[in-house]
């Protein structure tokens, strides 16, 4: 069975998708580096970058918005963003965070103008992953940093009513289809769109409860954002610390990471930062901001050998 959207929708499907994501498309862009007052840095930052998108292996956009907030640091050539603490004469530690996360390429373009899917970065964390983005408004990456608003159809209500729901598929990223408003390969092509763009849920990022935010990937970029906290504190780090916002980590090497050990090392200490999460792996996955701001403070303790 076809999954596809309502065709007598679709050609003001361009406007209406636009306007449904539109207020959310601004977090896909780089931070300013001036943080806002509202909260704490850490605050600030963790919903930030839980607003970015890096797939796995396409982190660059969100490298380049590191690049602004950690003033001294530097790309290697893996794509990883490195900065060097310290002045050494003493140990020599590396301290590293993933940006990346599970994602999303455009597999095809069909005649008609929607995109078919493909999975990057892992297999998926449980059977029913790809379920999050069944019906839901998502951002495509196209060419020259376009970000093309678009939503994965559901079935036709039309043609399966009266079928009895056990005898339809699981849905995955191999029967998920994407409306992007265009009806032909050539409108697709125009928005900027290719192969191998990555597209990812439309990132809400969601402050509730007693300081707890809301995100996929929240914990990583709560983590991250603790890390650049601690960077931009200036801490009086003893011998030296090699920070890294590291890349690819969920192919099966960690790429980035490795990367990072072999250009940089060896290293007499490395800690790979992580925090606990609340429904991990989903649209939803919660992470507490007091526990990312706790974090901040134990990593400048630690860089000063304290």
């Amino acid at each position: 069975m076809r999954w596809s959207s309502n065709k007598a929708v679709r050609r003001s499907g361009g406007r209406a998708v636009a306007a449904l994501v539109l207020g959310a498309l601004f977090l896909t862009a780089s931070p300013p580096v001036r943080l806002s007052a509202q909260g704490s840095e850490v605050e600030v930052l963790a919903v930030r970058l839980a607003g970015m998108t890096a797939v796995t292996g396409l982190e660059q956009a969100m490298a380049d918005s590191l690049l602004a907030l950690v003033p001294g640091g530097a790309r290697d050539r893996a794509g990883n963003i490195t900065l060097t603490l310290g002045a050494g004469g003493g140990p020599k530690r590396l301290v590293a965070c993933p940006l990346d996360e599970a994602g999303y390429v455009v597999g095809s373009v069909t005649d008609d103008g929607y995109l078919t899917l493909r999975r990057v970065g892992t297999r998926a964390a449980y059977p029913l992953f790809d379920q999050q983005v069944e019906g839901q408004a998502v951002t495509v990456f196209g060419a020259g940093g376009a970000a093309v608003p678009g939503v994965v159809a559901v079935k036709s209500i039309h043609l399966t009513r009266g079928r009895a729901a056990a005898s339809d598929p699981v849905f995955t990223a191999d029967n998920a289809y994407v409306d992007v408003g265009a009806r032909s390969r050539d409108e697709v092509r125009a928005l900027g769109i290719a192969v191998l763009a990555p597209v990812a849920l439309t990132k809400r990022p969601h402050r509730y409860g007693d300081r707890l935010l809301a995100a996929p990937a929240a914990g990583r970029r709560a983590a991250c954002a603790a890390l650049v906290a601690a960077a931009r504190a200036k801490p009086r780090v003893k011998g030296a610390v090699v920070v890294a916002f590291t890349v690819q980590s969920l192919y099966a090497a960690n790429a980035g990471l490795g990367s990072v050990q072999a250009l940089r090392g060896p290293f007499d200490e490395i800690k790979q930062l992580t925090l606990a999460t609340r429904y991990t792996d989903t649209a939803v996955e919660t992470v507490s901001l007091k526990d990312a701001e706790q974090l901040e403070r134990d990593l400048v303790k630690w860089m000063e050998g304290r």
